[in-house]
């Protein structure tokens, strides 16, 4: 695969969970404590305040969309003061029906359809921190159908629910990520495929992940000096060029040894490594257990 963003959602490997409609009007607010898994909302009508944990607060307004890859604490309400509602997911029932804040009865200020997923992916935290912690797309038209069909797909029994439900979770990550401006987004990997300068040498290092690459080949790709590379890269990505390129080669590797047949040298060989034993060493030293345990253990 030759496309980091693709690479990315596939190893995260979405799952469709659970969606719900939410409502609020007058004065209203509820602060939801940090969940952790990936969650989702889209402005059906009206508008409302998000505040998450660590960034300005947001207006969202009709057509909307907001992405969190591992949801931090964060607080919904209207536009008066209120003391917010204290709402724990973790330990909090599901409810069945559309959840409604405020003023019961007549209009709504605001409605939303929300919901999360979970990354069946036996590594998620090096992928979700190379994302965005939020992602916040303004007049999000393919997003907010693609909510609308997994609401509709989550709330009925239909054959294939679980199938339909999962394609159109990868959808709707692939196009959250690739709307979100990756000029405004924090160090990592979006904001470097956004560099003209560091997108050539990232795409590189992913369709060939298993050649013996060095910071001046990669420097090379990118049509830059290896100075001129190494510092950019590392402050764009969050991580040195190596170091971002021995954490994707692990991150497959813990992907391909889920699977069954192949032998520790087919993986050494497919992530770079000359013999399964150097492999071996290197990915004890960074996952903290031998291959072979760990292919066991998952």
């Amino acid at each position: 695969m030759s496309d980091p963003l693709s690479e990315v959602v596939a190893l995260l490997q979405p799952r469709a969970v659970f969606s719900k409609r939410i409502s609020g009007a007058g004065q209203w607010g509820v602060r939801y404590a940090e969940f952790g898994q990936p969650s989702f909302c889209a402005v059906l009508e009206g508008r409302c305040l998000l505040a998450v944990e660590g960034h300005r607060p947001l207006t969202l307004e009709a057509g909307d969309f907001v992405l969190m890859p591992a949801t931090p604490g964060f607080t919904l309400s209207g536009f008066d003061p209120v003391t917010p509602q204290y709402v724990d997911p973790k330990v909090t029932a599901s409810p069945t029906g559309e959840v409604r804040h405020g003023t019961r009865g007549g209009r709504p200020d605001v409605r939303l359809l929300g919901g999360y997923f979970v990354f069946d992916s036996t590594d998620p935290a090096l992928m979700v921190s190379l994302l965005p912690a939020v992602m916040h797309v303004r007049d999000a038209k393919r997003l907010s159908v693609l909510v609308r069909f997994v609401a509709e797909e989550s709330t009925g029994n239909r054959p294939g629910r679980e199938l339909v439900l999962n394609r159109l979770v990868e959808v709707m990550l692939v196009e959250a990520l690739r709307s979100t401006p990756g000029d405004d987004a924090p160090p990592g990997l979006l904001r470097g495929l956004a560099d003209a300068r560091l997108a050539p040498a990232m795409r590189q290092m992913h369709r060939h992940l298993a050649r013996p690459w060095t910071v001046a080949q990669l420097a090379k790709t990118a049509a830059l000096s290896r100075s001129a590379f190494f510092e950019p890269f590392t402050r764009t990505v969050g991580l040195a060029p190596m170091e971002y390129l021995l954490a994707w080669r692990m991150a497959l590797a813990r992907d391909l040894l889920r699977r069954e047949g192949l032998s520790l040298a087919e993986v050494a060989e497919r992530v770079g490594y000359g013999s399964a034993s150097t492999f071996s060493t290197a990915f004890s030293r960074h996952v903290g257990q031998p291959p072979g345990r760990y292919a066991r253990e998952v």
